[in-house]
């Protein structure tokens, strides 16, 4: 965890309103980290839904693997998270630690090993002692509250400098539902599903198989649509829960991911987890602008979509934009490279609003004075126009600075 903020980290942190049904509690396990809170215990009241997806990585941390394997029954009753340890590529050792953590778990909530769900974040490769949360877990039961979901998301914080929340308020029936959301990352991320680590909450009363349409959509051009370095974590997880008690008050029992009383719902879950996709983005390592880049006249989406993660993963477009310097020749080699339909002579580029390249060639108007000032801005703007079809799509990433490769040269120090 970083002792400096990301420059480009939101100026307010939204207040995250109480969700009936969740509550949450902080400690320091000594997992890895020292004089900070390092495990994460949210509780929820029986009945909650879940839903999950996971990373698609052939090397998944034992977490994962435990999840997956629970999500089938549909139903939680806690969430555990720990930072600095990610409990992967740990063999046997791994899996007998995620059912230890369960066990305790189980016994500090009242609930089968069943309705446990688990992540880990940090180091690939160490052994994950869960003996540490033995009499922690215990006492975080106890002392849950309904509300610090800032304390929370720092507590699962680890080369992030600013802890990621978001909240949105929707109705649902005649009730006011509340959906937040808290996530980590800023390294290891080319999600493949989900990103990092993410857990939803919301008091709407939905069916898990529901939950689980919503879910596995809402990421697509979300968390799927964020990149930082190229690499796909084997812990992502993204998490979401639905303790149903709005229904109390007026809300719908929903069965159905299509049912059409959902349609004001899902516009919000999909805000919320669009919020949390771009502070990951505002937070990559050693970040100084954030990026997004758009690709307009593809043959398809999917084409886009492959054309613009091509240029958003290229270290030579990500650090010409730290330069400051609008190298569409960089671009130019990102498109080319994507193996998706393109035309050189159809190509053009702009960056925030400037358009260096027609039709492939030097834009006739351009202006190096200009377009080097824009490029100072801490937001950059990367406009691709293939002029093939009517396929758009648009992924979010940051610049790629010395500060990274010093991040990851010492992480396991």
């Amino acid at each position: 965890m970083s002792s400096s903020v990301s420059p480009l980290a939101p100026k307010t942190v939204p207040d995250m309103p109480v969700i009936a049904g969740v509550r949450l509690a902080t400690a320091e396990a000594g997992i890895r980290y020292k004089n900070r809170t390092d495990v994460l215990l949210a509780v929820m009241d029986k009945g909650t839904a879940v839903a999950g997806v996971f990373t698609k990585s052939k090397c998944p941390s034992a977490p994962v693997e435990w999840c997956r394997a629970k999500l089938k029954g549909g139903k939680a009753r806690a969430l555990v998270v720990n930072s600095g340890n990610a409990n992967a590529f740990t063999g046997k050792t791994g899996r007998a630690s995620t059912a230890l953590t369960a066990k305790i778990a189980a016994k500090a909530v009242g609930c089968s090993e069943g309705e446990i769900f688990l992540a880990s974040t940090g180091v690939i490769g160490e052994p994950l002692d869960a003996t540490k949360f033995d009499g922690v877990l215990g006492r975080l039961a106890g002392t849950a509250e309904p509300g610090d979901y800032l304390a929370a998301a720092k507590a699962i914080m680890t080369t992030d400098t600013f802890p990621k929340v978001a909240t949105a308020t929707v109705r649902l029936g005649k009730a006011k539902v509340t959906i937040n959301g808290m996530a980590k990352g800023a390294g290891m991320i080319a999600p493949d599903m989900a990103t990092m680590l993410s857990f939803i909450f919301t008091d709407a009363p939905i069916a898990p198989a529901a939950l689980q349409a919503l879910l596995k959509s809402g990421v697509e051009d979300t968390f799927n649509a964020v990149t930082i370095d190229g690499d796909t974590s084997t812990s992502d997880t993204l998490l979401a829960f639905a303790t149903g008690a709005a229904a109390a008050h007026g809300a719908p029992k929903i069965s159905r991911a299509s049912d059409p009383r959902l349609k004001a719902f899902v516009k919000a879950f999909n805000q919320v987890l669009a919020n949390l996709a771009e502070q990951v983005a505002r937070d990559g390592e050693g970040a100084r602008k954030l990026v997004e880049i758009t690709v307009e006249g593809a043959k398809t989406k999917v084409s886009a979509r492959r054309i613009a993660m091509s240029i958003a993963n290229s270290p030579l477009v990500k650090t010409a934009i730290a330069g400051e310097d609008a190298n569409w020749g960089r671009v130019v080699m990102a498109v080319g490279k994507a193996g998706e339909p393109a035309d050189r002579d159809k190509l053009s580029i702009s960056f925030n609003g400037i358009r260096v390249a027609k039709k492939g060639a030097r834009d006739p108007d351009y202006d190096e004075a200009q377009v080097s000032e824009a490029m100072k801005a801490p937001e950059i703007a990367i406009l691709v126009s293939l002029g093939l079809g009517k396929g758009r799509d648009r992924v979010l990433t940051c610049d790629l600075t010395k500060e990274y490769v010093a991040i990851n040269g010492d992480y396991r120090s």
